[in-house]
């Protein structure tokens, strides 16, 4: 069991073009992915996962779906890798410190020889970068020890949000990466579809994504104004007095985004306590049950019981 301080240290500042880059290059792998998948509700399609080599698209069908292909953010090979179910594989070097242009470049050409063209905006989604890919030459920033720590955390998230999501017998997603925001999310809905007036107002991206009612967890880099990765829960539509109710651990707090309240956990708060899963747990726990409670959920039918008790 992980215990106080043997979780990584995220230095936020100390890697902020490494962060970049690293962002930069997840949204052209995800992107590709987007538009390579079959769809599925709420665009749990386009995500990706954290894996044993770092992070991955997992399959994506060719040739009907009779082969795949996996796409690899190799952490420890400092490459992405393009490895298909017939035993080809692409390696594209980061250790070389390529642009994110080149990059692009050199995995639309290995998608390419797959017999694989996916047409996407070739600009970032929801980020200060507004250049096309293949003119991002600024970035080339690889500090993999930074890269290699913020993964370790993710991953170790991951297994957290999957015991957290395990706990709910409702529709839940996947604990996945959402590659516009750099963030590792797990989600419950109540079952209960919200109201739609059929006027198509808004992105299609939030359309989809906030169909049903909802509480959303995550873990997120952090971004100038939040300048530390942190730990977050939001129910959609917010509750009244939803920022009333009390939160776990005391250093968790609730802050205003955009008009509604977010509930939020410095990850040094739990890297540096004495059992940071419980901690991450509790703070899980008390927000949704903030959240439910607010929303008028049926709590008592929603939660799965510990196998002894069935």
């Amino acid at each position: 069991m992980i215990s106080k301080n043997e979780l990584p240290v995220l230095n936020y500042a100390a890697w902020v073009d490494s962060r970049t880059t690293l962002h930069l290059i997840l949204q052209i792998i995800g992107k590709a992915k987007l538009k390579l998948t079959r769809r599925k509700n709420h665009w749990w399609y386009m995500t990706l996962f954290p894996s044993s080599k770092g992070i991955s698209t997992y399959q994506i069908p060719l040739q009907d779906g009779i082969e795949s292909l996996d796409i690899h953010l190799d952490i420890r090979e400092k490459a992405v890798l393009l490895q298909s179910s017939y035993k080809k594989t692409i390696r594209i070097d980061l250790s070389v410190d390529p642009t994110v242009a080149a990059f692009y470049e050199s995995f639309m050409k290995a998608l390419k020889s797959f017999e694989l063209e996916p047409k996407f905006i070739k600009t970032p989604l929801d980020m200060a970068v507004q250049k096309p890919f293949d003119q991002i030459t600024e970035y080339h920033h690889y500090d993999w020890d930074a890269i290699t720590e913020f993964w370790k955390a993710m991953s170790w998230t991951r297994d957290v949000f999957q015991e957290f999501s395990g706990r709910f017998y409702g529709k839940t997603c996947p604990v996945h990466i959402y590659w516009h925001s750099l963030d590792l999310t797990v989600t419950r809905f109540s079952g209960k579809r919200l109201p739609n007036d059929g006027s198509k107002k808004g992105r299609l991206l939030e359309r989809d994504t906030y169909s049903h009612e909802q509480i959303s967890c995550g873990f997120w880099a952090g971004d100038p104004n939040v300048p530390q990765a942190t730990f977050y829960s939001y129910t959609f539509p917010s509750p009244e007095g939803l920022d009333q109710e009390a939160l776990n651990p005391s250093s968790a707090q609730w802050i205003d985004s955009n008009g509604s309240p977010m509930a939020t956990l410095a990850y040094e708060e739990v890297r540096a306590s004495d059992d940071p899963r419980a901690t991450l747990l509790s703070f899980l726990e008390s927000s949704y049950q903030a959240g439910a409670k607010r929303a008028g959920w049926n709590i008592e039918e929603l939660t799965a019981p510990p196998l002894s008790d069935i």
